[in-house]
């Protein structure tokens, strides 16, 4: 675990705007920031952010939380990933914790994976064939240097590159296999292409044989840094670009990436020996609401292509728009650029896609007589799948009626032939309603910004009929334990306990708030309306009941009562 006082140092430090504005432009808008909200699609920013509270709301998604949420959300990080990141960007080290959460691959594969890609490197710039491979290929040496393309002599050199070629290490993170007769480099006499994760680290190589042979290619293996079907090859390199363009594309192969990136084409990535995954497709749409596709345009190209489609339907979301682009036969993006240019492969892109909806229902329809009752069951059939997948709504249900008019159905009676509604995985959206105004209400926001005050409150004034009162007596004795904490490090500090979505709906409310607004005079008047609700409620409690019946402690609380 991550000791909880340095959450609270890291966040004191980190300035929320700073970190959101590098990422999503920010527009000042009174006290506060704006900008259309990342997280989904919309015209009229709702996307709020306080410099003075460190938290961020939409308004119109109900997406919210601090620095470290916001990373979470946007890049994609686990939590120990994001304390990591914006320890790195205020210049504080993570404590090393004697409790980790999971097991951590330990530093020896990510100093092999780097001393091999230094060694690489190296060999490249010694190596004249290798050289002339690549700028036959149209690649110059600023373009392999960004990228850190290398070349694997013949062989097993690593034995020189490494004190200790039997290390374990060398064999987790992929480098070497150990065989029959010995162990042996995996990657021989091929072009390097290192594989980066999202914070730029070398996760895996994916090596191009120069000559005639197979594999064309060759990855990494999965070993506990490199997942093929979570890592896309360029995606570190192409953020900027991406966010410039409103867009990405996913080609084929290493080669397409960087040859797009060397025609001014810098916002391509590549699936890794696999085809496009769940994964890849939401951690993609998270980058940009624009995904196009590119593969040939043959028959092979085409199967690709509705594999894509297939692992995309469930990260779809209403807003974002994935497309496809089928290259002439014979080409592919690498070929199609050197040939023709930047120009006309992006007027490829503006002009000749295919939305995903279209190229759906296009391939469901091709082939079949459509003017059968045959023809259109099996239409049905073959779209059922498909169509409960659909993680987007909006976009399921015109999909859904276009696949009924094919089958002469009106698009409710989909239903009547085993087609069900879509079921939207994702969670639905907080409900932007504010909750109705209450004393108890209140009382709990000022106290988020007075935690030391806690004390001042008698559990007892609250207002049990106030549907907040049940979690206000935890929300009490939590401050009480807390009472030092900032804004923000309360918000982390709640992460995932009960407390988080009341201790998240109170954060909202003081958005509104300037640092010109008396906390102090707020829970002053909210603890006297409080403690004077309750007087008269106590003093009508013990005036319906007959005097006898009173003990003198309770006579004497009557009275002075009565007079209060």
């Amino acid at each position: 675990m991550i000791p909880r006082d340095f959450i609270d140092t890291l966040l004191a430090r980190a300035d929320i705007v700073d970190v959101i504005d590098r990422r999503v432009p920010l527009k000042k808008a009174g006290q506060n920031y704006q900008a259309c909200c990342p997280f989904h699609s919309e015209k009229t920013p709702s996307f709020t952010v306080s410099p003075t509270k460190q938290f961020y709301h939409c308004f119109g998604c109900g997406a919210h939380g601090t620095a470290l949420g916001f990373l979470m959300e946007y890049e994609h990080m686990s939590f120990p990933d994001a304390v990591g990141a914006l320890a790195q960007d205020v210049g504080l080290a993570v404590p090393e914790s004697g409790e980790p959460d999971r097991p951590k691959p330990p530093p020896a594969l990510w100093d092999a994976l780097e001393q091999a890609a230094q060694f690489y490197k190296k060999q490249l710039k010694q190596t004249p064939r290798a050289i002339d491979y690549l700028k036959k290929r149209g690649l110059t040496g600023a373009i392999a240097a960004r990228y850190g393309i290398g070349y694997a002599p013949d062989g097993s050199p690593l034995k020189q590159v490494f004190s200790d070629y039997t290390a374990d290490a060398l064999a987790a993170s992929g480098l070497v296999i150990d065989g029959d007769r010995g162990r042996y480099d995996r990657f021989r006499d091929r072009i390097m292409f290192p594989i980066r994760n999202i914070k730029g680290q070398i996760v895996g190589f994916g090596g191009r044989i120069l000559d005639q042979g197979e594999p064309k290619y060759l990855n990494s293996p999965e070993t506990p840094l490199f997942h093929k079907g979570s890592e896309l090859y360029g995606l570190f390199e192409a953020r900027a670009a991406i966010k410039a363009a409103g867009r990405t594309i996913v080609v084929e192969g290493y080669m397409d990436v960087v040859a797009l990136a060397q025609h001014g084409v810098e916002f391509a990535v590549a699936a890794l020996g696999t085809a496009t995954t769940p994964i890849h497709a939401r951690t993609l749409l998270r980058h940009t609401d624009r995904l196009v596709f590119a593969f040939d345009g043959d028959n092979a190209g085409r199967k690709a292509a509705w594999r894509a489609l297939e692992n995309t339907l469930e990260a779809l979301q209403d807003g974002k728009e994935v497309s496809f682009l089928f290259l002439p036969e014979g080409e592919d993006p690498d070929s199609y650029i050197r040939s023709h240019g930047q120009a006309a492969f992006l007027q490829l892109l503006d002009t000749d896609t295919v939305p995903l909806s279209a190229f759906l229902v296009r391939e469901l329809a091709r082939g079949r007589k459509l003017d059968s009752q045959e023809g259109r069951a099996a239409l049905i059939k073959d779209a059922k799948p498909l169509l409960e997948k659909i993680a987007a709504p909006l976009l399921a249900s015109l999909i859904r009626r276009q696949i009924a008019e094919l089958a002469h159905l009106q698009a409710d009676e989909l239903g009547l032939v085993g087609i069900r509604p879509n079921v939207v995985r994702r969670a639905p959206p907080r409900p932007q309603r504010r909750p109705a105004p209450s004393r108890v209400r209140s009382l709990a926001r000022t106290l988020l910004m007075n935690p030391q005050r806690v004390a001042e409150v008698d559990p007892c004034w609250l207002d049990v009929n106030d549907p907040l009162s049940s979690h206000m007596g935890e929300l009490m004795a939590w401050l009480r334990e807390v009472d030092q904490l900032s804004l923000p490090a309360l918000a982390e500090a709640a992460r995932g306990s009960e407390l988080e979505p009341l201790i998240d709906e109170l954060m909202t409310d003081l958005l509104d708030k300037d640092d010109r607004w008396d906390w102090n005079a707020e829970f002053d008047g909210a603890v006297k309306q409080l403690r004077d609700d309750w007087q008269r409620r106590r003093w009508q409690e013990l005036a319906a009941r007959p005097l006898n019946s009173l003990s003198a402690s309770e006579r004497q609380e009557l009275t002075e009562l009565a007079r209060s």
